[in-house]
C-alpha cells in the first residue's frame, strides 16, 4: 500500500514509512521492519541506515535481544518519534507509549508474535495479488459490551489485532474486504482463559446497545435492534486463533482442548461467531488461504482464512 510522509524533513522515506510502522505496532525487529518496508531489498543494510537516522534524530530507540543463538535489535518510537508521526494526523492516534522497561518486559514477545501474525498475512497478499500492507492492522483495539452474565458491568473485548484484507478473485473480477479478529497465543495462559476470551467474543457477537430516549423517566429507553459492531464492520470479523510458542505437539493438543472446551459453552454453540485456530508457522508457510485452520467450533474438517464450513452468516 502507498505510504505519506509522516516525519520531519531531513528524513529518507524508508526512515519515515519506519515510523509509521513504530507507531502502529509500538515494538518491531530489524527484520521484521526489513520484510515490511523494504521487501524488495536482498539485504537489511539499507532499512538498518535508515532506522539508525530515527535514533540519531531522537525519534527511535532500540534494546538488543537474542533468539537461536544470534541477536538483533528491536526498535520503538521514543516521546519525540511518536510526537512527530501524530502531529502530521494521517495515523488514529494510540495512547501506548513504548519505553525500555516494557520493550524488555514480559510482553516483548508476545507483540513480536503479533507482528509475525501481520507480517505473514502481508507477505501472502504480496504473493497472491491480494491487498494488505504493514499498517493494515491495528494492535489492542477496544470494542465495548454489556452481557447478562454479568449484569451492570462494562466489558471490553480486546483483540490482539483486527487486520483488514482485500482478497481479489481475478476470474470472477470480484474483491472482497475481510476483517479478522486476531488472538495470538503463546500458551502462557491457560487453556480455560483462552475459551473465556472466546465466550467474550460471542458475547460480543450478540451485544445490542440499549440507548436513553431522553424523554420521560430516567429508566426509558429505544428498544435496540442493531448490534454494536454492525456500526464498525460491514459483517462481524472472523476470528483467527494464531498458536505459537510450544512443540507442534503441544500446540496440536492445544487446539483439541480449545474446540472441546468451545462445544461445551451453550454462548459459543449458539452463536453464528466463525472461528478458526492455526499456528504460526503454518500461517507463515502455507498462508492463510490454505487449508490450515481447525474450526473451533463444528466439524474438525480443516478450511481456510474464509472459515465456510462453521457458519452461513456474515
Amino acid at each position: 500500500m502507498p505510504y505519506r510522509h509522516t516525519g520531519p524533513t531531513g528524513l529518507g522515506q524508508i526512515a519515515q514509512q519506519a515510523a509509521q510502522v513504530l507507531y502502529q505496532h509500538r515494538l518491531v525487529s530489524t527484520r521484521q521492519l526489513h520484510q515490511l518496508v523494504t521487501p524488495h531489498q536482498t539485504r537489511t543494510e539499507y532499512v538498518r541506515r535508515q532506522l539508525h537516522s530515527l535514533r540519531q534524530a531522537g525519534l527511535a530507540e532500540t534494546v538488543g535481544r537474542r533468539t537461536s543463538g544470534q541477536s538483533e535489535l528491536l526498535w520503538w518510537l521514543t516521546k519525540q518519534g511518536a510526537s512527530a508521526v501524530e502531529s502530521v494526523g494521517l495515523l488514529p492516534q494510540r495512547p501506548y507509549r513504548m519505553s525500555p522497561e516494557a520493550a524488555l518486559g514480559p510482553l516483548q514477545e508476545h507483540t513480536l508474535a503479533t507482528v509475525d501474525t501481520g507480517l505473514a498475512f502481508v507477505h501472502w497478499a504480496r504473493r497472491l495479488g491480494h491487498e494488505c500492507g504493514p499498517l493494515d492492522w491495528s494492535p489492542e483495539t477496544a470494542h465495548y459490551y454489556r452481557s447478562d452474565t454479568r449484569p451492570g458491568e462494562d466489558l471490553s473485548l480486546i483483540p490482539d489485532a483486527v487486520l483488514s484484507y482485500v482478497h481479489t478473485d481475478e476470474e470472477a473480477k470480484q474483491r472482497t474486504l475481510l476483517n479478522f479478529f486476531i488472538e495470538v497465543d503463546r500458551t502462557q495462559m491457560s487453556i480455560a482463559r483462552l475459551a473465556q476470551k472466546l465466550h467474550a467474543y460471542a458475547a460480543y457477537y450478540e451485544f445490542i446497545p440499549q440507548q436513553h430516549t431522553g424523554r420521560g423517566t430516567k429508566n426509558s429507553r429505544h428498544t435496540a435492534t442493531i448490534p454494536a459492531w454492525r456500526y464498525r464492520y460491514p459483517a462481524f470479523p472472523r476470528l483467527l486463533v494464531v498458536l505459537t510458542g510450544a512443540s507442534d505437539s503441544r500446540l496440536s493438543r492445544r487446539i483439541a482442548d480449545l474446540r472441546s472446551l468451545a462445544a461445551s459453552d451453550p454462548a459459543l454453540t449458539n452463536t453464528a461467531l466463525r472461528a478458526g485456530v492455526t499456528t504460526l508457522a503454518r500461517l507463515q508457510d502455507e498462508g492463510p488461504f490454505a487449508e490450515i485452520f481447525d474450526p473451533i467450533l463444528g466439524p474438525a474438517r480443516p478450511t481456510n482464512a474464509w472459515l465456510r464450513q462453521t457458519s452461513t452468516a456474515g
